[in-house]
């Protein structure tokens, strides 16, 4: 195996107490040593590799998306809308993806992630129309062949329109299907051990999407098979008022009456939890994904990301839908992360090292990986390089506040698993022109369906 030393780069944050000022050893697809300032690696190397002008992070990780919703960015039906309401609009649009459509969907965000520095992340696809049943194994294929580690969860709703939930019933399976498709992927995909690139979780959509019944038996399903739960939870007041007329729950009581308040379940935006819930969450262990840009987008509300963390629940970063952020640029999210948490917080309470841990170890620990998430010896060599040579970095001084506050939006070399993805701000083995070509005329293909249907 070829070892490689990352060189003295410009600013490294490793997550460690550990001085790296000297860069990084990588051997295989692990980190091998990590060198202080002024020293040389201990053992031999192949290859040096200049960092002087990078910024040099742990490869990112994104706790929470839907990679399908590329194909309706800035959907004008949607424009405008909470939640409740922007889900009924996009409902019946997304009821027309096929085959070919998931893949493309999936294939572009996995190289946006990348490009934004990003090296994990896990998507939430929930919504398996007729003719979709393969769309996690569509996944599978579509994010090996972009080169980025994956915990793809397979999500599910049950609870139609005429039952009392919000999708449409063309958009929902049955419980027994869901199980079933849920167990056979775990045997298929899942790779729990070191470095696995591709892992499985169960991921019921919400509250007002699926049944009690399917909460149960997922959570034993999970249990059974030692798999993450994963769900969208308190992202607004109208959920919260939901889970209390159809359940006579808040929401946190129902998670704990289904069997999901434990260390191996995380949730999506957690906005609107209570201090009794705050503390519940943390003694449990629970993760939650922070999603500033969609929730501002949304107008869902700001996650109590510093009360939650002090609690002992783990608190990682998450771009959620293309169609509720409209990108999915991780690296973003670290600026939106901190302006948002200030505006609760204060200033002087939240800073970009903040950012940076939701990043990169509270998202790792969100989806319960713990070979990712810092640069230290016996880590996977997982890792993100930015440059800041752009117009907006001039005049700065601190190269790692400059990354976050001056709005990087692009990283120029990436590396996964040891394996180089993006090099000088370009995917590596993907021909992204072509990618685009497709994926737009895919999209326009979506539209045109969800149109013909109006008529």
């Amino acid at each position: 195996m070829a070892t490689t030393w990352i060189k003295n780069p410009l600013a490294i944050w490793t997550g460690t107490n550990d001085d790296a000022a000297g860069g990084i050893v990588v051997q295989g697809n692990t980190i091998v040593e990590v060198v202080a300032k002024g020293a040389t690696p201990t053992q031999p190397f192949d290859h040096t590799l200049d960092a002087s002008e990078h910024v040099v992070l742990p490869g990112l990780v994104n706790a929470h998306h839907h990679f399908y919703q590329t194909l309706t960015r800035a959907y004008p039906d949607a424009l405008d809308k909470e939640l409740f309401h922007w889900l009924k609009a996009l409902y019946p649009v997304w009821a027309g993806l096929d085959e070919e459509m998931m893949q493309l969907g999936t294939e572009l965000a996995s190289a946006e992630l990348l490009l934004s520095g990003c090296t994990t992340a896990s998507d939430h696809h929930y919504l398996i129309p007729v003719g979709l049943e393969h769309a996690i194994d569509i996944q599978v294929e579509a994010t090996r062949k972009i080169g980025l580690r994956t915990v793809l969860t397979r999500g599910s709703m049950s609870l139609g329109e005429d039952q009392g939930g919000l999708p449409p019933r063309h958009t929902i399976q049955t419980e027994q299907t869901i199980i079933d498709d849920s167990v056979r992927l775990i045997r298929e995909y899942h790779q729990p051990e070191f470095g696995g690139m591709t892992q499985i979780a169960l991921a019921p959509c919400s509250p007002f999407s699926v049944t009690t019944e399917l909460m149960k038996e997922t959570a034993h399903v999970a249990k059974q098979h030692d798999v993450m739960l994963h769900t969208h939870l308190c992202e607004t007041i109208d959920e919260e008022n939901f889970c209390l007329e159809r359940f006579g729950y808040r929401p946190v009581d129902y998670l704990e009456e289904v069997g999901w308040l434990h260390d191996r379940t995380w949730l999506a935006h957690g906005i609107h939890f209570n201090d009794e819930e705050i503390r519940r969450l943390g003694q449990s262990g629970i993760g939650i994904c922070h999603c500033p840009s969609s929730n501002m987008m949304l107008a869902s509300g700001i996650c109590r990301n510093l009360e939650l963390e002090e609690a002992g629940a783990s608190v990682g970063l998450g771009v959620d839908g293309s169609a509720s952020n409209d990108g999915s640029n991780l690296v973003n999210e670290l600026r939106m992360a901190t302006y948002i948490q200030r505006l609760r917080y204060g200033s002087a309470k939240v800073s970009h090292f903040d950012a940076f841990r939701w990043a990169t170890q509270g998202s790792a620990r969100n989806i319960g990986r713990k070979d990712i998430g810092t640069l230290d010896k016996g880590m996977l060599a997982d890792i993100a390089m930015f440059k800041l040579d752009e117009i907006q970095f001039s005049g700065s001084h601190d190269p790692l506040a400059a990354l976050v506050l001056c709005g990087h939006h692009r990283a120029d070399r990436v590396m996964v698993n040891g394996d180089w993805r993006v090099v000088d701000g370009e995917l590596v083995d993907v021909d992204k022109q072509e990618l685009m070509v497709r994926h737009r005329a895919a999209a326009r293909k979506l539209a045109a369906k969800a149109q013909q249907l109006r008529r």
